[in-house]
Protein backbone atom coordinates (compact mmCIF):
# COMPACT_ATOMS: atom_id res chain seq x y z
CA UNK A 1 0.00 0.00 0.00
CA UNK A 2 1.40 3.70 -0.58
CA UNK A 3 1.52 6.54 1.73
CA UNK A 4 -1.91 8.55 0.65
CA UNK A 5 -0.08 12.01 1.41
CA UNK A 6 3.04 12.67 -0.88
CA UNK A 7 5.06 16.27 0.30
CA UNK A 8 6.14 18.17 -2.90
CA UNK A 9 9.89 19.74 -3.48
CA UNK A 10 8.31 22.78 -2.66
CA UNK A 11 7.53 22.09 1.12
CA UNK A 12 10.51 20.77 1.70
CA UNK A 13 13.33 22.52 0.25
CA UNK A 14 13.77 26.58 -0.03
CA UNK A 15 15.19 26.20 -3.99
CA UNK A 16 13.20 23.85 -6.71
CA UNK A 17 15.44 20.36 -6.98
CA UNK A 18 13.98 20.10 -10.81
CA UNK A 19 16.43 18.52 -13.06
CA UNK A 20 16.86 18.32 -16.78
CA UNK A 21 17.26 14.76 -17.54
CA UNK A 22 19.08 15.25 -20.88
CA UNK A 23 22.89 15.59 -20.39
CA UNK A 24 26.06 16.05 -22.74
CA UNK A 25 28.13 13.39 -22.89
CA UNK A 26 31.58 15.27 -23.00
CA UNK A 27 29.95 16.83 -19.88
CA UNK A 28 29.63 13.68 -18.21
CA UNK A 29 32.11 13.05 -14.79
CA UNK A 30 32.80 9.22 -13.81
CA UNK A 31 32.79 9.02 -9.98
CA UNK A 32 34.05 6.49 -8.01
CA UNK A 33 33.11 5.14 -4.50
CA UNK A 34 35.39 6.82 -1.82
CA UNK A 35 33.74 6.22 1.55
CA UNK A 36 30.34 5.90 3.75
CA UNK A 37 29.27 8.58 5.98
CA UNK A 38 27.95 6.95 8.43
CA UNK A 39 27.49 9.73 11.26
CA UNK A 40 25.94 12.68 10.21
CA UNK A 41 23.69 14.99 11.21
CA UNK A 42 21.22 13.44 8.86
CA UNK A 43 20.64 10.53 10.50
CA UNK A 44 21.14 8.69 7.15
CA UNK A 45 23.84 7.71 5.69
CA UNK A 46 25.71 9.01 2.48
CA UNK A 47 27.82 6.81 -0.21
CA UNK A 48 30.86 9.62 -0.95
CA UNK A 49 31.44 9.35 -4.42
CA UNK A 50 34.51 11.13 -6.12
CA UNK A 51 35.78 11.89 -9.67
CA UNK A 52 39.47 10.81 -10.17
CA UNK A 53 41.39 13.65 -9.44
CA UNK A 54 39.26 13.92 -5.84
CA UNK A 55 38.46 17.48 -6.91
CA UNK A 56 34.60 16.88 -7.36
CA UNK A 57 32.65 15.09 -4.59
CA UNK A 58 29.17 13.88 -4.76
CA UNK A 59 27.07 12.79 -1.60
CA UNK A 60 24.39 10.46 -2.45
CA UNK A 61 21.80 10.25 0.67
CA UNK A 62 21.35 6.09 0.64
CA UNK A 63 19.52 4.34 3.01
CA UNK A 64 20.56 2.03 5.56
CA UNK A 65 19.89 -1.30 3.96
CA UNK A 66 22.01 -0.19 1.20
CA UNK A 67 24.87 1.13 3.28
CA UNK A 68 25.39 -2.01 5.05
CA UNK A 69 25.14 -4.14 1.89
CA UNK A 70 27.57 -1.84 0.33
CA UNK A 71 29.76 -2.30 3.92
CA UNK A 72 29.48 -6.12 3.61
CA UNK A 73 30.45 -6.61 -0.17
CA UNK A 74 33.42 -3.89 0.37
CA UNK A 75 35.04 -6.05 3.13
CA UNK A 76 37.96 -7.94 2.61
CA UNK A 77 36.70 -11.59 3.25
CA UNK A 78 37.83 -14.57 1.11
CA UNK A 79 34.16 -15.44 0.14
CA UNK A 80 32.43 -11.86 -1.13
CA UNK A 81 29.49 -11.75 1.13
CA UNK A 82 26.27 -9.79 -0.86
CA UNK A 83 22.49 -9.51 -1.30
CA UNK A 84 23.32 -9.43 -5.03
CA UNK A 85 24.12 -12.86 -6.54
CA UNK A 86 20.67 -13.62 -7.15
CA UNK A 87 20.71 -10.38 -9.29
CA UNK A 88 24.18 -10.57 -10.73
CA UNK A 89 23.34 -14.55 -11.92
CA UNK A 90 19.58 -13.41 -13.43
CA UNK A 91 21.13 -10.64 -15.44
CA UNK A 92 24.19 -13.34 -16.46
CA UNK A 93 21.45 -15.65 -17.32
CA UNK A 94 19.54 -12.95 -19.55
CA UNK A 95 22.46 -12.05 -21.63
CA UNK A 96 22.17 -8.37 -20.05
CA UNK A 97 24.77 -6.18 -19.27
CA UNK A 98 24.44 -2.92 -17.12
CA UNK A 99 26.99 -0.67 -19.10
CA UNK A 100 27.00 2.75 -17.10
CA UNK A 101 24.83 4.71 -14.05
CA UNK A 102 24.25 8.09 -14.87
CA UNK A 103 22.81 10.51 -12.33
CA UNK A 104 19.81 12.48 -14.25
CA UNK A 105 17.62 14.27 -11.29
CA UNK A 106 16.80 15.01 -7.96
CA UNK A 107 12.96 15.74 -6.56
CA UNK A 108 12.81 16.34 -3.07
CA UNK A 109 15.01 15.01 -0.85
CA UNK A 110 16.21 11.77 -3.82
CA UNK A 111 18.83 11.47 -6.71
CA UNK A 112 17.82 9.31 -9.47
CA UNK A 113 20.14 7.47 -11.60
CA UNK A 114 19.48 6.12 -14.92
CA UNK A 115 20.93 2.92 -15.37
CA UNK A 116 22.10 2.06 -19.27
CA UNK A 117 22.30 -1.56 -20.59
CA UNK A 118 22.55 -4.02 -23.25
CA UNK A 119 20.82 -7.27 -23.63
CA UNK A 120 17.77 -6.05 -22.57
CA UNK A 121 14.56 -7.12 -25.12
CA UNK A 122 12.67 -3.73 -24.36
CA UNK A 123 14.71 -1.47 -22.64
CA UNK A 124 18.19 0.52 -23.39
CA UNK A 125 17.75 2.09 -20.07
CA UNK A 126 15.85 2.65 -16.55
CA UNK A 127 15.29 4.84 -14.38
CA UNK A 128 15.76 4.72 -10.56
CA UNK A 129 16.14 6.00 -7.42
CA UNK A 130 19.71 6.41 -6.74
CA UNK A 131 19.46 4.81 -3.12
CA UNK A 132 18.17 2.01 -4.43
CA UNK A 133 20.63 0.58 -6.79
CA UNK A 134 23.70 2.26 -5.65
CA UNK A 135 25.23 -1.22 -3.90
CA UNK A 136 24.40 -3.60 -6.96
CA UNK A 137 26.37 -0.52 -9.23
CA UNK A 138 29.21 -0.79 -6.99
CA UNK A 139 29.29 -4.61 -7.14
CA UNK A 140 28.70 -5.45 -10.60
CA UNK A 141 31.18 -2.55 -11.09
CA UNK A 142 28.99 -0.48 -13.51
CA UNK A 143 30.90 2.69 -14.01
CA UNK A 144 28.86 5.44 -12.27
CA UNK A 145 28.76 9.01 -14.07
CA UNK A 146 27.16 12.73 -13.51
CA UNK A 147 27.55 16.04 -14.53
CA UNK A 148 29.21 19.09 -12.43
CA UNK A 149 25.80 20.97 -12.34
CA UNK A 150 23.95 17.69 -10.89
CA UNK A 151 27.18 17.48 -8.49
CA UNK A 152 27.02 20.98 -7.01
CA UNK A 153 22.94 20.83 -7.24
CA UNK A 154 23.54 17.85 -4.70
CA UNK A 155 25.57 19.72 -2.52
CA UNK A 156 22.65 21.67 -2.19
CA UNK A 157 20.44 19.06 -1.57
CA UNK A 158 22.35 17.29 0.96
CA UNK A 159 22.76 20.35 2.76
CA UNK A 160 19.03 20.93 3.60
CA UNK A 161 18.58 17.08 4.31
CA UNK A 162 21.05 18.03 7.04
CA UNK A 163 19.38 20.87 7.77
CA UNK A 164 15.52 19.15 7.67
CA UNK A 165 17.38 16.51 10.24
CA UNK A 166 18.29 18.89 12.87
CA UNK A 167 15.06 20.52 13.18
CA UNK A 168 13.45 17.09 13.00
CA UNK A 169 16.18 16.28 15.97
CA UNK A 170 14.85 19.68 17.85
CA UNK A 171 11.19 18.67 17.85
CA UNK A 172 8.83 16.73 20.04
CA UNK A 173 7.32 13.88 17.71
CA UNK A 174 10.93 12.75 16.08
CA UNK A 175 11.49 10.55 19.47
CA UNK A 176 8.04 9.11 19.58
CA UNK A 177 8.43 5.57 19.20
CA UNK A 178 6.74 4.91 15.87
CA UNK A 179 7.37 1.06 15.75
CA UNK A 180 7.30 -1.85 18.70
CA UNK A 181 11.01 -3.03 18.01
CA UNK A 182 12.33 0.86 18.89
CA UNK A 183 13.57 1.28 22.55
Amino acid sequence: MKPSTTLSADILFSKPQDENVNFIESDLVELFAYGLSLANDAGRPFMILKDKSGEMTLPVPINQIEAGVTLTQSAHSTEQITTHKFSERLLESLDIKLERCVFVEIKGIHQYVRVYMKGHSQYQSMKFRADEVMSLCLHLKVPIFATQNFIMRSKHMSAEIVNLAQKASENAWASIKTHTYLM
